[in-house]
């Protein structure tokens, strides 16, 4: 293991990273302790990894590590050589948007469409799906998990119609147990999995259904502050390697959202 070298590239590299609210930072780049949530692992052992002090990092944190860095793949490799291992055969990170679902995505205008991990993170969204859900892009931690929020946030739920409660969180439940399933690197679904078990007793009383369910054609609705309730057909499209998947979202009744957000009567949450 390269102590030195380690420090000094997580140290350009945090500093590289441009955080979300960078009007109230001081400094450039993210803070220790963000990386190290990011991560999933603690303050204290990612600071002494910065200060030359820390255990040898095991593949799995390397593997956290490169995603909450936003690393290449190039400069993942790299960190693998710094630490020691050998660079994961994985030939795309998991966090990079498929090619072909982005040029997909970029065709569609008239209907909202959004790319996602098959641990729900949303990775990219077009105008329409940003003005019916808001951006989903931003969540850190666990909280990026569209899966996670949906048990362990109540707020998440106010923009849904309570009559579908039962039938979305019994998909997601699901859809949890097959995205595990799915995963290379096994970690964060772990995680999410075993905090999810202790915080909500609506996804244990689901999971000990066993159910196994990636979500491929559902259906959903939305209460929206201006649109009010817009009920959606969802079409799912997957990358080649099943790792990231495209949902495509249709209003049922023939409602336009195109037009509706043209004419400035949809603006986004």
């Amino acid at each position: 293991m390269n102590r030195d070298g380690l420090a000094d590239f997580l140290r350009q590299r945090r500093a590289a990273l441009v955080p979300a609210h960078r009007a109230t930072r001081r400094t450039r780049g993210l803070r220790r302790e963000e990386v190290a949530e990011r991560a999933y692992i603690s303050i204290d052992y990612y600071t002494r990894l910065e200060q030359r002090r820390g255990p040898r990092p095991s593949p799995e944190v390397a593997s956290a590590l490169s995603r909450a860095l936003d690393l290449t793949i190039d400069e993942r490799d790299h960190l693998f050589h710094l630490i020691g291992h050998n660079p994961p055969q994985q030939t795309a990170e998991l966090d990079r948007v498929d090619p072909g679902l982005r040029r997909v995505l970029h065709a569609l205008d008239g209907n909202p469409a959004m790319v996602m991990s098959n641990l729900a993170h949303t990775l990219l969204q077009n105008p329409l799906a940003l003005a019916l859900f808001g951006d989903q892009t931003h969540y850190t931690g666990l909280d990026r998990s569209g899966y996670y929020r949906w048990f362990m946030t109540p707020e998440e739920r106010d923009r849904y119609p309570a009559d579908i409660y039962a039938a979305q969180s019994a998909t997601y439940a699901a859809a949890v147990r097959a995205a595990a399933d799915l995963e290379p690197d096994p970690a964060e679904a772990e995680q999410m999995i075993a905090n999810l078990l202790a915080g909500s007793a609506e996804f244990r009383r689901l999971w000990d259904n066993h159910e196994v369910r990636l979500c491929r054609q559902e259906t959903t609705s939305l209460l929206h502050p201006v649109a009010g309730r817009v009920d959606l057909d969802c079409e799912v499209v997957f990358s080649h390697d099943r790792r990231q998947r495209m949902l495509v979202f249709t209003p049922r009744g023939g409602r336009d959202l195109r037009n509706l957000l043209t004419s400035g009567q949809l603006s986004s949450r």
